[in-house]
């Protein structure tokens, strides 16, 4: 598989760990679906995964604990986006 295409799966199945951990780090609470935080997860572990591997940190012996802070981080700005977003509507 190309590179692209494994970060993507990974990412998203990333996003089961960090979607929920990103939601646990925001203040408040956040009016989403847990569909819809795996997704902001996923979406922020990529974002953070590409953060990474252009700043270098991905190339590290052992566990990638920055490159997991990076994505973490992320995934609590697209979550709280995502929860801004549907503030308004109605949880299904």
């Amino acid at each position: 598989m190309g590179f692209w295409v494994w970060m993507i799966i990974v990412s998203l199945i990333a996003g089961i760990i960090f979607g929920p951990l990103a939601r646990l780090v925001l203040p408040g609470k956040q009016n989403i679906s847990l569909g819809w935080t795996i997704l902001g997860g996923g979406i922020g572990a990529f974002l953070g995964g590409l953060i990474a591997y252009f700043l270098g940190v991905k190339d590290t012996s052992g566990p990638d604990w920055i490159q997991y802070l990076i994505q973490i981080v992320c995934a609590a700005i697209v979550v709280a986006v995502i929860s801004s977003r549907n503030s308004g509507r109605a949880r299904v």
